[in-house]
């Protein structure tokens, strides 16, 4: 322990930072699986949406506190390592909602979602 960087009890790396992120990984995992089961939302679009914010949220939960990523580490490197995630998490998240709602509406026009009229 230097003068220069005094350890922190919640600093990313000790224990009690492991302990914050573990936390918020399983408080950003309960609430969309509420979200889905209980229907809050009223909206599969909108539980959707919901839930995509969460994962980009617990990415970033998990770079800073399980992979110690931030602006001073490095010469700023693992900075723009997590811009370049975020970039390509938001790419392929709204890449993938993109294709399900055109194969939704594209590919099965003609089903219903009644589950009853199944053999």
């Amino acid at each position: 322990m230097s003068a220069d960087h005094p350890e922190q009890d919640h600093a990313p790396g000790t224990m009690g930072g492991y302990m914050i992120g573990f936390g918020l990984s399983a408080i950003l995992t309960v609430i969309p699986f509420w979200l889905v089961m209980s229907g809050a939302l009223g909206s599969a679009q909108a539980t959707g949406i919901a839930i995509m914010a969460f994962a980009v949220v617990q990415i970033v939960v998990h770079m800073i506190f399980f992979l110690h990523m931030n602006t001073r580490s490095e010469g700023g490197w693992t900075f723009m390592a997590l811009i370049f995630t975020l970039v390509l998490v938001v790419i392929t998240l709204s890449g993938s909602m993109w294709v399900m709602y055109h194969l939704n509406h594209n590919m099965m026009p003609a089903m219903t979602h009644d589950m009853s009229q199944m053999p």
